[in-house]
């Protein structure tokens, strides 16, 4: 059971990564092409399929197939992965400007209202500054006033300190006193405005950072942007190909690794000759001899049939009997003299690779008489 568990573990990781990048290769030519996405899905769904089994194919049968069969499966497999591959680009890069989009619309939503604060900012100065320049005129107009015999107030033309018991003069400076207060009244309510709508526009930006769900997501490439120097858009891409260059590839890898695997632990078949029905008789008893003076299963020289016979007649007048009882004395000779002039020429006191190759020539010729005589024999 041991033996299975690394090649199915194999075949589920192929298929775990073909589905998914089937999957996504599908969603993306379907978006791609959105005006007949199921078309193009029940498409590319069956070339995935294709595929595999075209990956599978050429594994099992490299050796077997045409040569032209063989070459155009392989292009159309390394053609469907650059296919898959785009289909996944364009799933991975469309969730990415979806996302993008989202982040650049609460961007700009942050925008327009850092704009409007900005305006009350300028009009909450421009009030205080008001206010402020009011709260001066009560002060001096007060001080004027305080004496109840006499009035100071100074002049604003001449900016002359002017004292004066007309009664005129006091009612004209109650009168601009109650009406400086009352518009500072009204700028500190306008004031007060102004503060509250910079608060709730503070709040709304905060609520906005807050709610970004997208610019969470792009947080980590605009980390990279930063680090590298370069925009987002070329960022995204890099990384874009990066995956979708190991991804179909690797799902194409796992399945030939998963047909190697399971080649590795099938038993290997052993082929026995099967003889064909009835070609002998069940009930015919076989016997199996050797000529007389040979034994079974012992190597004999070929003979020639007419030397062969003169000679073995003449053995059985000698001997009294049938069979072969002579040996092959000239190839004995032969390989004597070969192994004489092969010692003669050690004596000369030849040493190292001078010495083999001088050798050799002799050496290859008693190889090859050894290996003819061996040829020239029948085993009964």
């Amino acid at each position: 059971m041991k033996k299975y568990l690394l090649p199915l573990a194999i075949t589920l990781s192929a298929l775990s990564v073909s589905a998914s990048a089937a999957f996504y290769s599908v969603y993306g030519l379907s978006k791609l092409f959105a005006g007949a996405s199921l078309q193009v899905i029940i498409m590319a769904g069956s070339l995935e399929v294709a595929k595999l089994v075209v990956a599978s194919l050429l594994y099992q049968y490299w050796n077997k197939i045409n040569k032209i069969l063989r070459a155009y499966l392989a292009i159309a497999c390394i053609v469907l992965m650059f296919i898959t591959s785009a289909g996944i680009y364009g799933f991975l890069s469309g969730a990415y400007q979806s996302t993008a989009t989202q982040s650049e619309i609460v961007e700009k939503e942050m925008a327009v209202i850092e704009m409007k604060r900005e305006r009350f900012e300028e009009k909450r100065f421009e009030l205080r500054e008001e206010k402020k320049q009011l709260n001066t005129s009560v002060k001096d107009l007060r001080m004027a006033l305080s004496n109840p015999s006499q009035v100071q107030y100074i002049d604003r033309e001449s900016g002359q300190l002017i004292t004066t018991t007309s009664s005129s003069a006091r009612r004209s400076l109650q009168k601009e006193l109650k009406n400086s207060t009352i518009d500072r009244d009204k700028i500190s309510i306008k004031l007060e405005a102004v503060t509250d709508s910079i608060s709730k526009l503070d709040i709304a930006v905060l609520n906005k950072e807050t709610s970004n769900e997208a610019e969470r997501e792009l947080g980590p490439l605009k980390y990279i942007s930063e680090l590298t120097g370069k925009p987002m858009s070329q960022v995204i891409n890099w990384l874009l190909l990066l995956i979708i260059f190991v991804f179909d590839p690797l799902a194409i890898s796992l399945v030939v690794a998963a047909n190697f695997a399971f080649d590795q632990i099938r038993p290997k078949e052993k082929k026995l000759y099967k003889p064909e029905k009835n070609w002998i008789d069940e009930n015919e008893e076989v016997k199996m001899s050797v000529p007389e003076g040979k034994e079974f299963n012992k190597p004999y020289p070929i003979p020639d049939l007419e030397e062969e016979e003169e000679k073995r007649m003449n053995i059985i007048g000698q001997n009294g009997n049938d069979g072969l009882h002579y040996e092959n004395n000239e190839l004995k000779e032969k390989i004597e003299e070969l192994k004489n002039n092969i010692n003669r020429i050690k004596s000369q006191g030849w040493m190292g690779s001078t010495l083999t190759a001088k050798i050799k020539p002799y050496q290859d010729k008693i190889d090859k008489l050894k290996k003819d005589d061996e040829e020239n024999q029948i085993t009964y």
